[in-house]
């Protein structure tokens, strides 16, 4: 299978966000996009029944990859757009589909009136199941979102696009995660914003304050590592400027508020091939929910 970006639509605000971003990207990336529909079975006896007319059914399995379709291709002119209908259960299909993709789009709603996602139970088993790189896309995310304002202040989609944030666990980092975000900032042309959160020994959290003398090395000496991690990196990709910000506290919180001058903020997710089944991370997952921009999730060992 050549490569390309998978987009999963089901019609809704969010897949149609993911849509459109899916192309942006695709562009940046000379890579066509595929629109792929999973058509759920319902079972016998409801299928028996007369929920869903001919008319209706037709314009969910075809009207509408169709026409995301065609306005894909009007709205990103030069971006290669195809459709595929699947049948399956959503979370299978899609994580099946994305096999020998360069990665799968989805779409998220947004938290009402307040800045982040709410991930359905589909997008969670996807992004806990599949090996490649899963992007959540807000609904409403517009590709001006990504930019720095205008001169005069108003979102443009003419103007640089804001920095990559990548959320780095010193203690274990992985050439795909790294890989993945230098050159998502590569493309972009912007800094990547390299983010790691250090916290004090367990000892320190059952009523031991750490000393400022103390803390003052333990800080140094995370900042150090994150330095080393990030050097053969820094020389791989001399173009990419680096921002290292190592601080105290919930890696969590710090990548939720670095996302909102953001225009893509990438985690990871441990692989587990185990009996203990697929696990997504306590931060990604928070990340994933309260994120302002949107989230890659890179799978790695």
């Amino acid at each position: 299978m050549s490569r390309t970006i998978i987009v999963g639509l089901d019609g809704s605000s969010e897949s149609r966000a993911a849509a459109e971003w899916a192309a942006r990207e695709a562009k940046l990336r000379g890579l066509p996009v595929k629109l792929v529909q999973v058509w759920e079975p319902v079972p016998a006896p409801m299928a028996q029944a007369p929920l869903l007319g001919a008319e209706t059914h037709q314009h969910w399995t075809e009207r509408i990859p169709r026409e995301s379709a065609d306005g894909l291709r009007l709205r990103h002119p030069g971006v290669e757009v195809s459709t595929d209908q699947l049948t399956g259960r959503p979370a299978e299909a899609l994580v099946d589909a994305a096999k020998d993709a360069d990665m799968l789009v989805l779409g998220s709603r947004g938290l009402g009136g307040i800045g982040g996602f709410l991930v359905g139970s589909v997008g969670l088993a996807v992004v806990a199941h599949t090996e490649r790189p899963v992007v959540l896309v807000r609904a409403g995310e517009q590709a001006a979102d990504e930019h720095e304002m205008d001169e005069a202040g108003i979102p443009s989609a003419a103007t640089a696009f804001r920095p990559v944030v990548l959320g780095l666990d010193v203690a274990g980092p992985d050439e795909t995660l790294l890989g993945f975000a230098f050159e998502a900032a590569a493309r972009r042309s912007v800094p990547l914003r390299v983010v790691h959160a250090w916290n004090p020994p367990p000892y320190y959290a059952y009523g031991m304050a750490l000393e400022p003398a103390v803390e003052r090395e333990m800080a140094k000496g995370d900042a150090v590592m994150l330095t080393e991690v990030l050097r053969p990196w820094r020389q791989k990709y001399p173009d990419v400027e680096v921002v290292e910000q190592s601080h105290y506290g919930s890696p969590s919180l710090l990548l939720i508020e670095a996302s909102r001058e953001a225009s893509l903020v990438v985690v990871g997710r441990r692989v587990r091939r185990s009996s203990a089944g697929a696990h997504i991370g306590t931060v990604t997952h928070a990340v994933l929910h309260h994120s302002t921009a949107p989230v890659a999730v890179v799978a790695h060992d």
